[in-house]
């Protein structure tokens, strides 16, 4: 394989060169901003190698280099080492950007290609501002795979299909009006939608386009007498058209997106410079006034309304009851019969199949024992997988999409022998948690504000991890989701009530283990004072932790009490959803201490 690698990386050189330019920038991304791809859309790991969910390229005619963070550092060497990339380390104190990187290889006057289409605006101008300095010109040159790529898989053509009002809890006329009122409030008269979730949440649509994700590539632009879907109508069946049609929106091509924003003229439309790509922003300005700013989707999207939440905690109490399933057979299974890290991940999905209304996995589960738990976004294939011991610490990060609702949860669990160290380290990591689980906060808290209290526990022994600490979730959609996240990066969108987000502090020992404790989280009303209105967290994730690797004496009075009716309530709302031959194990691991 990295010899096909090396010989993509001569084919595409060529091009380079035949096209005039010095090097490619490659984000990694498809025209929709997407961190899951299309196999079409899958172009960082067709030119790299590199499997990770997340990483740009840029090639010259002598050097390429992989950037990616900290999830994926000992990932991108090992499947990078022998190709002729190098990796680069984002996120990090010391990190050199791409367009820095590009300054420091190229003379002035050099000519860096990009495809306009797969780089947001607001990434364009940015990437554009610092070759400048070095008199370096950002060119679009087209989709040069297209000339190296062999029987590049077509666009997705899945079905798409109505998701229910039951679920939704909005309809789309609703959503339709929600949108134009805060668009008119903005200043434009449509609204540019081109993320796919923001896409299927707007329109009560889903599809199967991409792996993990229940979306379908299409745009939209959403207007107060008129609404355009840009999608393959080969995807819609007659009902679903005539339900669009009924609503006022027009269906056409996915092909006809660019051609019609080229003869748009007179209007005023709306587009998050940071997701909407260069291509369509640069059409749309050619004859229209562009209003800037987040997605006004996005922001509705992320307020789940009181259908969502309530789906939110059917899914949970399903993913709740799959997990204890799995729990019991691993606690049966290790040290008994042959098992691997790989096998662990498929008895996760045949754990939750069971389950009504499963749609499938969230993303590929990552599970990893021993040192591979120490890789963060660690994904096996049966002949990588380490053989699974009753020894040690096991960590698995897992999910599940159903109608109700999106799960992501991880937990670490003993299966033999464990240090005094790795309890120390688990309880530090659990500690991080609780805090955040019981903060209390101010209406208009960010993220970075919220993300201390996580790795408190752990700076204060001199020990980090290097992600952030909480995404956004979608509702039977992305499982990771914005405008806001809770991470050490300021985010201007604040955390407000009915944001479903992820809690998972996590601390790793290279080579030797990785630990994660990660359950949702619903941000809800707390009370209001004459110093204002007060928010909190609602835990919506139903599994047990852990209680062997906890070093008791190390947690506070209100931690224990936090840890024990945290386990009362997964035991009394999960029991009645089990078969009574999981009880005393459900028992067993949700007593008090």
């Amino acid at each position: 394989m990295k010899s096909e690698i090396r010989k993509r990386l001569v084919a595409l050189r060529a091009v380079m060169q035949k096209s005039g330019i010095d090097a490619w920038y490659i984000s990694g991304t498809d025209p929709h901003s997407s961190e899951y791809l299309p196999i079409r859309w899958q172009t960082r790991q067709f030119i790299s190698g590199f499997t990770g969910s997340y990483g740009m390229l840029v090639v010259t005619q002598k050097d390429a280099a992989l950037w990616t963070d900290s999830r994926y550092f000992l990932q991108a060497e090992e499947q990078l080492e022998g190709t002729g990339i190098v990796m680069q380390k984002l996120r990090v104190p010391e990190a050199v950007l791409p367009e820095q990187w590009i300054l420091e290889k190229l003379p002035a006057e050099s000519r860096v290609g990009v495809d306009t289409q797969t780089i947001s605006a607001d990434g364009f101008r940015q990437f554009e501002n610092v070759l400048k300095k070095g008199n370096i010109a950002l060119v679009a040159t087209g989709d040069l795979f297209e000339q190296i790529w062999q029987n590049r898989p077509d666009f997705p053509a899945n079905e798409v299909f109505e998701f229910e009002l039951k679920y939704t809890g909005l309809s789309r006329k609703e959503k339709q009006e929600q949108l134009i009122t805060a668009t008119t409030k903005a200043g434009a008269n449509y609204h540019l939608i081109t993320m796919l979730d923001e896409l299927a949440w707007q329109f009560n649509l889903r599809g199967s386009d991409i792996l993990y994700n229940p979306v379908f590539c299409a745009y939209a632009l959403v207007g107060k007498n008129k609404s355009y879907l840009f999608v393959n109508k080969n995807k819609l069946n007659d009902k679903t058209l005539d339900s669009l049609h009924n609503d006022g929106v027009e269906v056409l091509d996915y092909e006809q997106f660019y051609d019609f924003l080229s003869e748009l003229n007179g209007q005023k439309i709306y587009l998050d410079a940071n997701t909407a790509n260069f291509a369509a922003f640069s059409n749309i300005r050619l004859k229209n006034e562009i209003v800037e700013g987040t997605s006004i989707v996005s922001l509705l999207k992320a307020k789940k309304n009181p259908v969502e939440l309530e789906g939110f905690r059917t899914a949970m109490l399903k993913d709740g009851v799959a997990l204890v399933e799995f729990l019991f057979w691993l606690k049966q299974t290790v040290g008994k019969s042959a098992v691997s890290e790989y096998t662990i991940g498929e008895k996760l999905k045949e754990c939750r199949a069971k389950q009504e209304g499963f749609m499938g996995e969230s993303f590929p589960p990552i599970v990893g024992y021993k040192e591979h738990g120490a890789i963060v976004h660690l994904s096996v294939t049966p002949n990588n997988a380490l053989p699974v011991k009753a020894d040690g610490i096991l960590l698995f990060d897992s999910g599940g999409q159903y109608f109700d609702g999106t799960t992501d949860i991880t937990r670490t669990v003993a299966l033999g022998r464990i240090s005094e160290q790795q309890r120390i380290d688990y309880t530090l990591v659990l500690k991080g948690m609780m805090a955040l689980s019981m903060a209390k906060f101010p209406y208009g808290t960010k993220g970075c504000h919220l993300d201390i209290l996580a790795r408190q526990p752990l700076w204060q022994n001199g020990m980090n991890y290097g992600h952030g600490t909480g995404h956004g979730v979608g509702h039977f959609l992305n499982v990771h989701e914005g405008p806001m996240a809770i991470r050490q990066e300021y985010n201007e969108n604040m955390i407000e009530p009915g944001h479903v987000l992820s809690n998972e502090p996590a601390f790793y020992r290279e080579g030797q283990y990785g630990i994660r404790t990660e359950n949702m989280i619903v941000c809800k009303e707390m009370e209001e004072t004459q110093y204002g209105r007060f928010l909190g967290f609602e835990t919506l994730t139903l599994c047990p932790i852990d209680l062997e690797l906890i070093k008791t004496d190390l947690l506070s009075f209100e931690e224990t009490q936090w840890l024990n009716k945290y386990h009362q309530m997964v035991n009394q709302k999960l029991k009645p959803c089990l078969a009574k031959e999981y009880h005393e194990f459900l028992d067993e691991l949700t007593q008090q201490i």
